[in-house]
Parts: C-alpha cells; sequence; structure tokens
C-alpha cells in the first residue's frame, strides 16, 4: 500500500482536506464543517483512518507573525484529533486566494467547503514539490 497523506487547511468554520496517495496526484476531499473542535477533531480523525494516513501535512502561515500562534492551535487540535504519524507543516501563504481563484465562474462564495479543500490540495502539493 502506497503512502496516504492527508494536508489540512485548519479553518474557524471548515476544515479543508486533501489526499495524496503517493502517485503525485492530490484530490481534494470533502471539507469537515467545525461545530467545535471535539466533533471536527472526531471528524478529521475519521478521515486519517479511512485513507491510513501515515503523514499529515498541516498548512500555516509561515514567516508571518501570526505563525508560532498557529503552530500551537495546529498541535492542540492534532493532540485532540490523536494522530501517531507524521506531522509536517507547510507554508500556506496566500492559498486561500489561489484556490478561490480556481473556483472563479463556479458558483462563486458557496461556503460549501470547496474553496477549503482546494487551499488543502494547494498546499499538499507545495509540500509534494519539495518532498
Amino acid at each position: 500500500m502506497m503512502d496516504s497523506i492527508i494536508a489540512i487547511d485548519l479553518g474557524l468554520k471548515r476544515i479543508g482536506l486533501a489526499l495524496s496517495s503517493g502517485i503525485g496526484i492530490v484530490t481534494p476531499l470533502q471539507a469537515v464543517e467545525r461545530k467545535n473542535r471535539n466533533q471536527a477533531a472526531h471528524d478529521v480523525k475519521k478521515v486519517l483512518n479511512e485513507y491510513e494516513a501515515t503523514t499529515v501535512v498541516v498548512g500555516i502561515p509561515m514567516g508571518s507573525t501570526t505563525e508560532d500562534e498557529m503552530r500551537r492551535r495546529v498541535e492542540h487540535f492534532m493532540n485532540l484529533v490523536d494522530f501517531k504519524g507524521e506531522i509536517a507543516y507547510q507554508d500556506e501563504s496566500h492559498s486561500s486566494q489561489e484556490a478561490e481563484a480556481l473556483m472563479k465562474g463556479e458558483i462563486r462564495y458557496k461556503r460549501d467547503g470547496r474553496i477549503d479543500s482546494l487551499s488543502a490540495k494547494i498546499i499538499l502539493e507545495r509540500y509534494l514539490q519539495i518532498h
């Protein structure tokens, strides 16, 4: 079985997810609606288990004034998820804007999580380019 890598774009309302199964193709997954952190952690854990993820790549704004705070939030969330594999961080700068640009012409600003998962896809593609 190939290693599955899941990218997470951690948001306050939705958590974008994307998958790579080791063949270089990245697929956006259904975003997780975030009602509260325990429910969100449970739903993310289900996805990680379903795809047998060995690595999670989390987008954070590297080099920004909020980088340390975001790392703390991500670490706390991943502790709730109770993920035992590798956790990697990838710069997410401008990934949401790129995702929105990709969605132009689609039903714009429909908050169904597609932009969040496209952001996760961009984050994972960036990670795979350098690993």
